[in-house]
C-alpha cells in the first residue's frame, strides 16, 4: 500500500528533469548525439553510421572531407546541368532568326540582312575598326543547314566538356576557340571573303575534349578521328573555312591543355596553381590577339590608312 506521504513517483524523491534540446531549449527530448553526447531533437539529429550525430558534429565533420573535382578543379557536387551549351545554343537560333526575317528567305538568310553583314568577319572591315566582327561572326550561320550542324556539334560535344572544365573555364575556352579561328582567317585567308560561324568554337571544344581524355589518360582517338574527318570535309568543300577550322582547334585544345594540366585547386598551393592556369589561357588570348594586330597592321598599311 503507498504511504501518502510520500511525494513523486519515487517516494520523497523529486521527478527527475527531463533533458531539452540544445539548440532548442523549449523542446524537451530524450534523444542524444551519439557522437557528442548532448541532447538534442528529431530535428536536430540525423542517421550515422553509428547512432546518430547532431548538426553541428555532422558540419564539424564535413570540415575535414575533401570535396570530389574534375581535371579542372571544378567540384563535382554540382548537378549535371549545361545552361551555358543550351544558351549559347538559344542565341544562335535567335540570330538566326533576325537574319531570316531581315532577307525575308529562310533558306538564304545571308543575302539582304543587315545584321549577317555587320555581324561577318571580313578582314579588311576589322582592320578598318569592326572589331566586334572578330566575335560576332561565330553567331551568324549562312542558311538552315549550316546552323543544324554546327548547334548539334555544339550540343553533342558542349555538355560534355562544359561539364569537367565549369562554367567560367567552359566560356573561356568557347570565346578563344573563336578568337583563335578569326586569328587564322585574317591571317590566311582571303581578306576580301566573309567568313560566318560557330565552326571555329566547335573545333575549339573538340580540342577541348581530346586534350581532357588525355588528361584522364582514356584514349582520345573517337575524337581523333571526327576531327580528321572534318579536316578532310573542310579541305574538299571550297566555301568551308579551313583555317577559320584550324585556329579554332588550336586555340581551344591550347587553352584546356592549361586548365586540366597545370596545377589546379587541388595542389597544395592553390593560389599560385589557379593562377598559373589562367595565366596560360590569357597567353592563348594574347597570342591571337597579337596575331591579328600583326595582321590588321599590314592591312592597314596595304590600303593606306
Amino acid at each position: 500500500m503507498t504511504n501518502p506521504g510520500w511525494g513523486g513517483a519515487y517516494g520523497d524523491q523529486p521527478n527527475p528533469p527531463q533533458s531539452v534540446c540544445v539548440r532548442h531549449p523549449d523542446r524537451p527530448t530524450g534523444l542524444a548525439c551519439s557522437r557528442c553526447g548532448r541532447p538534442a531533437c528529431p530535428q536536430c539529429l540525423q542517421p550515422a553510421a553509428v547512432g546518430q550525430h547532431c548538426v553541428d558534429c555532422v558540419r564539424e565533420g564535413n570540415k575535414n572531407v575533401r570535396t570530389a573535382r574534375t581535371v579542372a578543379g571544378v567540384p563535382m557536387t554540382r548537378s549535371a546541368k549545361t545552361p551555358l551549351t543550351f544558351a549559347l545554343i538559344a542565341i544562335n537560333v535567335v540570330i538566326f532568326g533576325i537574319t531570316a526575317a531581315q532577307s525575308g528567305d529562310f533558306m538564304s538568310n545571308f543575302r539582304g540582312s543587315s545584321l549577317a553583314d555587320a555581324w561577318a568577319l571580313n578582314s579588311l572591315l576589322v582592320a578598318d575598326g569592326d572589331v566586334w566582327r572578330l566575335v560576332s561572326s561565330g553567331f551568324i550561320h549562312i542558311g538552315p543547314i549550316h546552323l543544324l550542324v554546327n548547334m548539334f556539334a555544339l550540343y553533342i560535344i558542349g555538355r560534355d566538356v562544359e561539364l569537367v572544365l565549369g562554367r567560367s573555364r567552359y566560356l573561356a575556352v568557347y570565346f578563344l576557340s573563336l578568337l583563335g579561328g578569326s586569328a587564322s582567317v585574317m591571317l590566311f585567308e582571303n581578306p576580301l571573303a566573309a567568313t560566318a560561324g560557330a565552326s571555329g568554337a566547335v573545333f575549339g571544344l573538340l580540342g577541348a575534349q581530346a586534350v581532357i581524355l588525355l588528361r584522364l589518360k582514356r584514349s582520345p582517338t573517337p575524337v581523333l578521328i571526327v576531327i580528321a574527318l572534318n579536316i578532310f570535309i573542310s579541305i574538299s568543300i571550297p566555301s568551308i573555312s579551313l583555317w577559320g577550322h584550324m585556329g579554332g582547334l588550336v586555340a581551344g585544345a591550347a587553352a584546356t591543355a592549361g586548365l586540366v594540366f597545370l596545377p589546379n585547386r587541388n595542389d597544395a598551393q592553390p593560389r599560385a596553381g589557379v593562377s598559373l592556369a589562367w595565366l596560360s589561357v590569357a597567353a592563348v588570348a594574347l597570342i591571337s590577339l597579337g596575331t591579328i594586330a600583326v595582321r590588321v597592321l599590314d592591312l592597314r598599311a596595304q590600303m593606306g590608312l
